[in-house]
Formats: C-alpha cells, sequence, structure tokens
C-alpha cells in the first residue's frame, strides 16, 4: 500500500468516525457498527485496507476497547473484515477467486492438458488445435443471463435496477427485487444475485444455489448535485431510516457539502424529530424515509440521500461473475411474465 493510498484511508476513518454523536439516541456501537459497514459498501474503505488496532482505534475515539472489539467482531462475523495474525485486521478483498473457482479452473486446465494430447495423437498442430477450438467456439451461442438485482427497498431497487442495464450485454436482463416483497411469493428465476456490500450475507441465506456479487454503491449524480448546490448558511437536517446507517450518512454529506455550517443528524426513531424537522431549512433523508416530505412546510427544501451502483465495481466484481455464470450456465427457457 503506498503512501497515498494509507493517507486516503486514514482520511476516509476520519471522515466517517467524527461524524459519530456520543449524544445520538443511537448507542455508539451501532454507529460505529454502521458508519465501517457501510463504509466497506460504498468503496470508503476499499478492499485489503488495513483497519486501526482495536486499542489505537479505541484511544482515538475515546472508546473503551470493549466497544471496538465487539464491533469488529461483529464485521468479522458478516464477512466485511478479517484479522491476519501477525499483521492486523483488514477489509476483505472480495476480488479474490473462491475455492470452488479455483478448482474449476484446476479442472478446466486438466481438460485443455488432454485436449491438447488428444489433438497431438490425431497429428494436429498447436495452430491445427487452436484453429478448431475457435471455429467451436464461434458455432456457439450466448447464453443470456438474468440478474436479480437485491436491496432493502422497492422503489430505489427498481433504481439500482435500471442503472445496471446499460451495462449488460443485450441478451441479458436484470430484475429487481426487494426483500419487502419476499412474502409476495418466490422470486424470479435468476442465474445470479447482485445486491449491496450489506447485504450479501441476506443474499446467500436467500438464494444458497445461486453465485452472490456485492457491489459497491455511491451517491448517485443527482444527490450530489443537490448537496454541492446548498445554501451556506442553510441549517441541515440529515434522517436515517436505520440507526447504523446515520453516522456514515451524515459523513457524506459532509463530503459532499463541506461549505455548510451546520450539519445535525438523528434517524427516524428519535424522540426529537418533529421538532429538528420544524428547525431545519434543508431535510436530507435516505430512502425508506421518503414519508417526512408530507410533514415538511412548503419553504422547506428537501433531499433524497439515494445512491446508485458504482461503475467501477459494476465492471470490476459483477461483470466477471456473470461471464462466469455465463460459462456454466445450461440454456434454458425462462419465465419472462414474472
Amino acid at each position: 500500500m503506498t503512501q497515498n493510498e494509507s493517507q486516503a484511508i486514514g482520511n476516509a476513518l476520519k471522515r466517517i468516525t467524527d461524524a459519530i454523536d456520543v449524544n445520538s439516541s443511537v448507542p455508539v456501537s451501532v454507529q460505529l457498527r454502521g458508519a465501517l459497514e457501510y463504509g466497506i459498501a460504498t468503496g470508503e474503505l476499499p478492499a485489503s485496507s488495513q483497519l486501526p488496532s482495536v486499542r489505537r482505534f479505541a484511544a482515538y475515539l475515546g472508546l473503551s476497547p470493549v466497544t471496538v472489539s465487539g464491533v469488529y467482531a461483529v464485521l468479522q462475523e458478516r464477512g466485511h473484515i478479517e484479522g491476519r495474525v501477525g499483521c492486523g485486521t483488514f477489509v476483505v478483498d472480495r476480488g479474490k477467486p473462491s475455492a470452488s473457482e479455483a478448482l474449476q479452473m484446476a479442472r478446466f486446465e486438466k481438460q485443455l492438458t488432454e485436449l491438447i494430447c488428444a489433438g497431438e495423437a490425431l497429428g494436429l498442430s498447436c495452430q491445427d488445435i487452436a484453429f478448431r477450438v475457435s471455429i467451436a467456439s464461434a458455432r456457439q451461442t450466448v447464453t443470456p443471463l438474468r440478474v436479480l438485482m437485491l436491496a432493502t427497498f422497492r422503489e430505489t431497487t427498481e433504481a439500482y435496477a435500471e442503472d445496471l442495464r446499460q451495462f449488460l450485454d443485450s441478451g441479458d436482463e436484470v430484475v429487481a427485487w426487494s426483500v419487502d416483497r419476499l412474502e409476495e411469493g418466490d422470486p424470479p428465476v435468476a442465474d445470479l444475485v447482485c445486491c449491496p456490500h450489506t447485504m450479501t450475507g441476506e443474499a446467500s441465506r436467500l438464494f444458497p444455489q445461486l453465485p452472490v456479487v456485492g457491489l459497491t454503491l455511491i451517491p448517485n449524480g443527482e444527490t450530489r448535485v443537490a448537496l454541492a448546490t446548498m445554501p451556506p448558511e442553510a441549517t441541515v437536517l440529515v434522517v436515517s431510516f436505520f440507526d447504523d446507517f446515520l453516522a456514515l450518512m451524515k459523513s457524506g454529506v459532509a463530503r459532499f457539502a463541506p461549505h455548510v455550517n451546520e450539519i445535525i443528524a438523528v434517524p427516524c426513531s428519535d424522540s426529537n424529530l418533529e421538532q429538528a424537522l420544524k428547525m431545519a431549512d434543508v431535510v436530507i433523508y435516505s430512502s425508506g424515509a421518503g414519508y417526512l416530505r408530507d410533514t415538511l412546510r412548503a419553504n422547506q427544501n428537501a433531499i433524497e440521500y439515494r445512491h446508485t451502483p458504482d461503475s467501477n465495481s459494476v465492471r470490476r466484481e459483477l461483470l466477471p461473475a456473470i461471464e462466469s455464470a455465463r460459462s456454466c450456465a445450461v440454456p434454458k427457457e425462462i419465465d419472462r411474465e414474472d
């Protein structure tokens, strides 16, 4: 890791943890866990980056080492970080091939060797074999795949799916399926599931037979523009639907609106939310809290803090996974009416 990379990670940690409010109704441990978890999911803390030791982090935050250790334990259990003996704690690199993928590659190499040996036994040169392989490949029809986009809320999941369509081949499709629809019946047939990094565990539980790809999400362009154009003197209220998303959401707002003097952050569950809403000039709410718009005055501005899949994450993580799934897929009829 270069010095610039280490500094960038340090800055990200500072920006995330500075948003933690010890006076909030949300427990500090929940804020810290959510800040780190969503920081990893949004790419603020990239794969393989090293986190501070428990004692060092606790001292920096002014918290008990037991609190930080508990947060690390939960993140490790969820597969977001890993401890390396003698080295420290690191963000899990989800780009590493799994054991099953490594085994598949070993089998492929063996089959390739057997193919070459069979061709040579027939008197074919390596060039002849390569030519015949290229012809056979050209004759194959590309198997279209269906990708299932899984997220929390129906409207935002549909938006994620729409944003992904531009990256897929013309024969492939992506369908949206949010967790609030699970009671409506079986989800659509799919070949692969993609979801925010924070939901990979849940996705694997819901779809144990399908490959699951975690995507990095970033604030979308409309959100970034809205934040950047807020008046500096505005009293800004940040409201998160989920308690553990509050600190990172406040950090993100501060990042894209550094010119704003006052940013207050509360969860939807806060008992003082109604009073805080009355005092705000601008209300920035997370997905799931859109109902707050109906409570605002005409002279108050509302901004939804909405995300989109990071294009780098799509190209680096999702597209290779799609091609891997395609190579293993058996052509099948898919019900297009679901």
